[in-house]
């Protein structure tokens, strides 16, 4: 007896069961968050064991990113300084924490640091602030922990919604407030002396970018 062939499904099918093959949020290892993003082009930052999906990057906030790498780059390099890169370097703070900077710097006087695939220290941490609440949360609150516990000497906040640059230096094991900058100022380094970013035009980069 022939049978009757099943009526084909156009719902599309998932292997649920491939995420068995992973750990539990907040059973990650180091280890395994690391060979997970070493081959992943996800940005995935990793917090006591827990897994962190960054938003994927949008124009506005790539053009902010770059405006401010390529600024504090060419101070660098010029300068012959240290190492400043956007996007990608993993840094590790203390607490199994692992961030993934916008821009970060680091002195060559503190070159012990840098490793292939980490590194466990910064001098100038940089971020971009995303729309999202919880985004916006990590950034303000999280980061300000994080970052002062890799013992990063300066940490600016760039916010375009508020449209101010915000620079952190860090006090002890705390960070202050070392200065608040909006349009018609120079956002200034203290640790970097000589080098401030334009606001204004900062901030214009971002305009008259399409829905």
């Amino acid at each position: 007896m022939s049978s009757i062939p099943a009526t084909p499904s156009h719902e599309p099918e998932y292997a649920w069961e491939i995420a068995t093959l992973y750990p539990e949020q907040g059973e990650w290892s180091e280890e395994e968050y690391l060979e997970l993003t070493d081959h992943h082009n996800r940005r995935i930052e990793y917090t006591e064991g827990r897994l962190e999906f960054l938003p994927m990057p949008t124009e506005v906030h790539e053009s902010l990113v770059q405006f401010l790498f390529l600024a504090l780059y060419h101070f660098v390099d010029q300068r012959k300084l240290g190492k400043v890169y956007s996007n990608g370097i993993r840094l590790r703070a203390a607490s199994r924490k692992y961030r993934l900077p916008d821009v970060i710097f680091l002195h060559r006087e503190h070159f012990h640091a840098r490793h292939n695939r980490v590194w466990d220290g910064a001098d100038l941490v940089m971020e971009v602030v995303s729309d999202s609440p919880a985004d916006r949360q990590r950034d303000y609150e999280q980061k300000l922990i994080d970052y002062a516990e890799a013992k990063g000497a300066e940490y600016w906040i760039v916010d375009r919604e508020r449209q101010v640059v915000i620079v952190h230096w860090l006090a002890g094991s705390r960070y202050s407030v070392h200065g608040e900058y909006s349009r018609g100022q120079i956002a200034a380094s203290r640790l970097l002396d000589g080098f401030g970013i334009d606001v204004a035009a900062l901030f214009a980069t971002a305009e008259n970018v399409p829905e």
